[in-house]
This record gives structure tokens, sequence and C-alpha cells, in this order.
């Protein structure tokens, strides 16, 4: 493995694990990072994807003590198994949307502009959505139902929309379906977990053959960079969250937009997936 795959596949897990739990679109971030790093090829792309699952561990890790007694109550608490039914129900609209019509969105809508104005749209619906913030009807995850959980599965299904952002549309979706900030944050978070790992597996699978033995170094820089960025992130979103709302990420995400449309317009990255 020379050392200069590693240092971008270390990169590239830092910029995942910082941006794949703030609303703002990992994806995009990737993008950009991958073209500045000459690594934004068909094989940087499927690493892109599948470098997610040690975000996603980092969840796991955070969360360890709910998720292990959510895995020790399945048989015999109502909450566990309701906690479980609620991330199965929350995932389905995504993966049979994105099964669906993943390839003809990857062919037709990521492009620079339809990506920036997902950025836009995105930080207007931020903006609308905290402006008029009201009392939440739930506050904790567990208060959750299969219908709420069944909603903000949908809202994360907008996702598929390049720059449109998982996290963005879970939590923004939550929000304005009654969650209050916390909730919506922790139920992306925990919804994270099946969506990513399916989602790093079916793309790596779908193109194995772009890989060989001897990229296992580069996977496990990029895995163990976005599992410990990511789990520094997660903390800190947390306790922002606590005092502040995700104004300051709409105006992020509308300057990102713009970043999107200059870079494309004078040939600086190549926004496309084909």
């Amino acid at each position: 493995m020379q050392d200069a795959s590693l240092f971008h596949a270390l990169i590239l897990g830092i910029v995942e694990g910082l941006t794949e739990f703030l609303p703002i679109s990992s994806t995009g971030h990737l993008i950009l990072a991958g073209d500045v790093l000459g690594f934004n090829d068909e094989r940087g792309k499927v690493f892109h994807v599948s470098i997610q699952s040690g975000a996603m561990l980092a969840i796991v890790w955070e969360y360890r003590a709910r998720f292990g007694h959510a895995i020790a109550g399945l048989g015999r608490d109502p909450a566990a198994r309701r906690f479980w039914a609620n991330l199965a129900v929350a995932f389905v609209p995504a993966a049979l949307l994105g099964l669906a019509f993943g390839a003809a969105i990857k062919a037709h809508l990521f492009r620079p502009v339809p990506v920036a104005l997902a950025f836009i749209a995105g930080a207007l619906i931020i903006l609308w959505v905290e402006r008029r913030a009201r009392r939440p009807r739930i506050e904790s995850v567990d208060q959750m139902s299969w219908i709420d959980a069944l909603k903000v599965g949908c809202a994360q299904a907008f996702a598929i929309i390049p720059g449109t952002s998982r996290s963005g549309a879970t939590i923004i979706g939550g929000m304005l379906l009654g969650l209050s900030r916390r909730a919506a944050t922790e139920f992306s978070f925990f919804l994270a977990v099946p969506t990513l790992v399916a989602a790093g597996a079916y793309d790596l699978f779908q193109h194995r053959e772009l890989f060989a033995v001897s990229d296992l170094g580069m996977f496990a820089a990029g895995f163990s960079a976005a599992f410990v960025s990511a789990f520094l992130c997660v903390r800190w979103l947390l306790r922002y969250i606590a005092t502040h709302d995700f104004t300051i990420f709409a105006w992020y995400r509308i300057g990102f937009g713009v970043v999107v449309l200059i870079t494309a317009y004078f040939g600086l990255v190549d926004w496309t997936l084909d």
C-alpha cells in the first residue's frame, strides 16, 4: 500500500466522520475532498460509501449501553421490541427507493445544478422549520410509535437525492413531524446503523472487482479515521443541540451550494458520478 493511498484514506475518513451526522451532506464533502486528492474515480466513490461503516460504528460505541439493553430485552421487553421495530420500519422506504431508483438518480441528478439546489433547498427548509419551532409532542425516542418511525423513514428517503443529506433529512424531518431536537437527532443516529451498513455492503459488493487484498490497509485507515472523527463529532453535536438550533448549518449549506456551482462552472471539481 502506497503512503499516498493511506494518506488519502485517512483524510477521506476524517471528512466522512465529521460530516456524516451533521445536516450538511457527507457525500458532497467527500466528492470535493476526493477530487482535491485525485481519488474521485469509480474506486474512490465506492470507497467513500464503504467507510461510512466506520462512522456507523461510532454510534454503536457511543450508545453501546442502549444497544446492549435493546438486544438483551428483545425477547421480553416491549420497549426493546419497539426500538428494533421502529428502526426496521424507518429503514424500509429509503432501502426500497434506493434499490429502485439509485442508478437512475446517480446518472441524472448528480450534476452541479441539482446538487447545489439540493443544498440550498435543504438550507431553506432548515431555516423554515427552526423559525416555526413549536413545542414537540415527542421528547424521547422511546415515545415514538411505528407510525412516527415510518414518517421519519419517508423523510430519510429524500436523501437519495444528491446533496440532501441523510442526517439532515431525518433530523429536520423528525422535528417537522413533532420530535424534539434531541429525539430527532438520536433517532437519526440509530437509523444510520442499518442504513450505512446496507449501503456500504451493497455498493462494495456491486463493485468488488475494483479492489484487491492489498487495498485492505486503505480500508482500515479510512474506517478507523471515520470512526474516531465521527465519535468526536457525535459527542460535540449532542452538546451543541442542548443550547443551539440548526440555523448555522443552513447558512453553511447555502455557502457550500455556491461552492458547488463555482467549482463546477470553472471545472475545478467533477460533481458527476458517471
